[in-house]
């Protein structure tokens, strides 16, 4: 490829819903000379901005029909567009069709209307944008005669080749082809979703439905083909280890929800890909939430997670959970983080990150003192976006299932055994189920009045979890007689209850389904 090769404008055709900046370019573009083609309302932004335009019907001499369903899809369009200079030049000229250098387009704004909560069907459908995709593919694929425009962050680099050079280099064509095949695959993927989400929101929101309409349901959850969209939003130093290179992507999805993703950095240096990975489980554990809580997270699991009526009285409860393990971790809340608490962590432990709904000025400024310190904010805890599925790469193929809420599986608990528990050691039971599944498996968490005391996570043996939570407890010299316990999954044999049980520990849940649940209870 010829990264030199430029070429000129002589016409340019803009047609796009983001109207973002479109005035310095139009405006430039016709300072040029630039024979500028528009449709609707482009052309009247144009016009109004005092750009003189050709409307696409006039230069087609073929009206828009079928309410603008139909206003580029015309061969003087598409052959100015795909014609190739050094090939079709006579059958061009035989058609009367003049050349297409410069297409500037971006969509119908399909996400951000399907985002809107009183969107319908039919109105999602009139938002599907035909002809724009179309024109962008065929200036795409046509790179070496035509440049592509579908980003208006893309505009100043095209004014200042334009101005500078008189033209558009190949090397700059062919970047400008690749973001726009990007950006109708995004598109068309986000359409995709969208219809398969009718299905899905069908199933959900059925009546109770019969034992052969259920052994479809996992089916019709799951698209045949599986399409994903996401835009890299920073390149990271490196990944898990120095030695990998990492990058961070999310989704394109307009939405005012939080998260990870949205939340503002305050101050401190750049997320690393093991501040990201730590964050994640941080925040998706304190959202889960509904009091106010403190989450201290090491290496993708909770050291200490406690309940507290002050986000000082909570942190101070999570940090005494472990506070060996807390020294470098990520610290996140679920409610507006205050200057007493901010100085307190600072004097108490090092931390990485310090995530909230809100950090005040005045624990900003306390925070300053610790210019490395990443400092986090994820807006209103009511808003909290859910992922959907949970994603994992295996060799040769994707692993997808739908997310785990034990919420709402929490108010069916079974008490199986004689004796019920009290009021308090059920609130501490639902407590600790919470936590448990952010935990790594095998999973064991002890719980004392709203405070984790003890956590054993990703052993290979879930008694060795049920010891390693019950050691760490005697470290911090809590008490452990009285305290509940739950897992993340069954007890395939009673070693794990027997551990419990010498510990005085004084309930347990978990969620059944053993050979031998008979002996566990």
């Amino acid at each position: 490829m010829s990264t030199d090769a430029k070429i000129c404008i002589r016409r340019a055709l803009i047609s796009v819903s983001d109207k973002t900046g479109l005035e310095t370019l139009s405006q430039t573009l016709a300072a040029k000379q630039i024979d500028i083609l528009s449709t609707g309302g482009t052309q009247t932004f144009l016009e109004n901005h005092q750009v003189k335009t050709t409307a696409v019907s006039n230069y087609t001499g073929y009206p828009e029909i079928m309410g603008g369903r139909v206003k580029t899809l015309h061969p003087k369009i598409y052959g100015g567009i795909l014609g190739r200079r050094d090939t079709d030049q006579q059958v061009m000229q035989d058609h009367a069709i003049d050349a297409i250098d410069l297409v500037v387009v971006n969509l119908y704004p399909f996400r951000e209307t399907v985002a809107r909560a009183d969107c319908e069907l039919p109105v999602a459908i009139e938002n599907i944008d035909i002809g724009g995709p179309a024109m962008i593919r065929a200036a795409a694929k046509n790179y070496r005669y035509v440049a592509v425009v579908v980003d208006p962050a893309d505009y100043q680099q095209v004014i200042t080749e334009i101005d500078t050079t008189g033209g558009i280099s190949e090397k700059t064509r062919f970047s400008l082809a690749i973001k726009a095949f990007a950006h109708t695959a995004e598109y068309d993927t986000a359409i995709q979703n969208y219809l398969h989400k009718q299905t899905t929101d069908c199933i959900n929101s059925s009546a109770p439905v019969t034992a052969e309409e259920s052994n479809n349901t996992s089916e019709q959850l799951f698209p045949e083909r599986l399409g994903l969209s996401f835009c890299k939003q920073a390149d990271l130093r490196y990944g898990e280890n120095p030695h990998q290179k990492s990058a961070f992507y999310t989704q394109q999805s307009p939405s005012s929800a939080a998260t990870l993703a949205t939340a503002k950095q305050q101050q401190g240096k750049a997320l690393s890909y093991n501040n990201l990975v730590d964050s994640d489980a941080a925040f998706s554990c304190v959202t889960s939430f509904n009091t106010t809580a403190c989450v201290i997270v090491k290496h993708a699991n909770p050291c200490g997670v406690a309940l507290g009526s002050t986000s000082l009285q909570a942190y101070q409860r999570a940090f005494a959970a472990d506070p060996v393990s807390a020294f470098g971790g990520i610290i996140a809340f679920n409610c507006s983080l205050d200057k007493e608490t901010a100085a307190t962590i600072i004097a108490q432990q090092f931390a990485e990150v310090i995530i909230a709904p809100e950090i005040t000025p005045e624990a900003a400024d306390v925070f300053t003192a610790k210019k490395n310190l990443r400092t986090l904010a994820f807006g209103e805890l009511a808003s909290v976006c859910r992922p959907e599925y949970n994603y994992k790469w295996i060799s040769g193929g994707l692993l997808l299932q739908t997310t785990s809420e034990i919420a709402p599986h929490l108010q069916e608990t079974e008490i199986v055994t004689e004796r019920k528990p009290t009021e308090t050691e059920m609130t501490d039971l639902m407590f600790a189920a919470q936590v448990v599944q952010f935990v790594k498996s095998n999973a064991i968490v002890l719980v004392k009045d709203g405070q984790t005391i003890g956590i054993g996570a990703g052993q290979m043996s879930r008694v060795y979890s049920a010891k390693i939570a019950a050691m760490k407890a005697e470290e911090q010299a809590f008490t452990i007689s009285g305290a509940v316990m739950a897992s993340d999954a069954f007890f395939p044999f009673r070693d794990s209850i027997d551990v419990a049980a010498e510990q005085g520990i004084s309930a347990v849940i978990q969620p059944g389904g053993s050979l031998r649940d008979g002996e566990v209870i």
